[in-house]
């Protein structure tokens, strides 16, 4: 059974760079993931990082609610604005782990942290998550502008790749079903694909025309800020050959799907790994 557990952080803000230096600070609600779950997303490099050791328990058997993270965020916004930098940050939510757990129905850390951005509005803030849930938040998010961009997690076109490879997350479907009700209400919405998973180019790309104002394609060896290392050691060569996958984890095979993208997007609409997430 996962565990859940509250718990008090001693910031919300993090100073970030490296892989996502176009924002000046990453927040992430809570601390595990459960998605990582039964199996589920098994190329996530957090499980290789020293958070996942935060309590006992195989990543995904266990989240952490930053109970007091809503109070944390009002003050540190407010000493943005005192100090003139608040007009210029850019915030990245969530950097390891997604902010709409489960546990987010009830405790609505989220949702009131995005109540104290369009109080004390930055310059961008990125929400990245693969839940549907965002869509409780449509309301508060439109309410940022333009300031606000929704990025929300397809890896694959083909629903027989998610149950393959992220049982535990929500179907492709039912994504861009989300992606759709976030452009309909005139929130920026991006579509990340990341990591890229084996996939159809053409049909691909026709989903994502009809659904996001911008497409990110990053893989294996761009993204995991390793060339490839991290989800080596993850097993997720060995995995995709078991699939059947081979010819999907190797350098370069993302070229098709990015020149559909673009043949069907357009070049401007359609951006590549850390240069695209880092284009706020």
């Amino acid at each position: 059974m996962r565990a859940y557990l509250e718990q008090n952080a001693a910031r919300a803000l993090t100073p970030t760079g490296g892989f996502l230096r176009g924002f000046a600070y990453s927040m992430n609600p809570y601390t595990g993931c459960a998605f990582g779950d039964g199996g589920g997303c098994p190329y996530c490099y957090v499980r290789a990082l020293p958070v996942a050791n935060a309590r006992p328990g195989a990543w995904g058997e266990w989240v952490i609610a930053k109970i007091n993270l809503p109070e944390l965020l009002e003050r540190e916004l407010a000493a943005l604005d005192r100090n003139g930098k608040l007009a210029n940050a850019t915030i990245f939510m969530s950097s390891a782990t997604d902010p709409y757990q489960g546990f987010e129905r009830r405790l609505s850390i989220t949702r009131r942290a995005l109540e104290a951005f369009v109080r004390r509005p930055p310059r961008r803030l990125l929400i990245q998550t693969r839940s549907p849930l965002i869509e409780r938040d449509i309301d508060v998010i439109a309410r940022l502008g333009d300031r606000a961009i929704a990025s929300i997690t397809v890896e694959t076109d083909d629903d027989a790749v998610r149950r393959a490879l992220t049982p535990t997350s929500p179907a492709v479907a039912r994504r861009l079903t989300t992606m759709r009700r976030l452009r309909a209400a005139g929130i920026f919405t991006q579509m990340a694909i990341a990591p890229m998973l084996p996939n159809d180019p053409l049909h691909f790309a026709e989903l994502a025309a009809e659904v996001a104002d911008r497409v990110i394609v990053d893989t294996y060896f761009d993204g995991d800020g390793a060339n490839g290392r991290r989800s080596r050691a993850l097993g997720i060569g060995e995995l995709y050959e078991r699939l059947g996958y081979a010819e999907w984890f190797q350098p370069g095979a993302e070229r098709n799907l990015l020149a559909a993208m673009r043949a069907r997007l357009g070049a401007d609409r359609v951006l590549f790994s850390r240069s695209g997430f880092n284009e706020v």
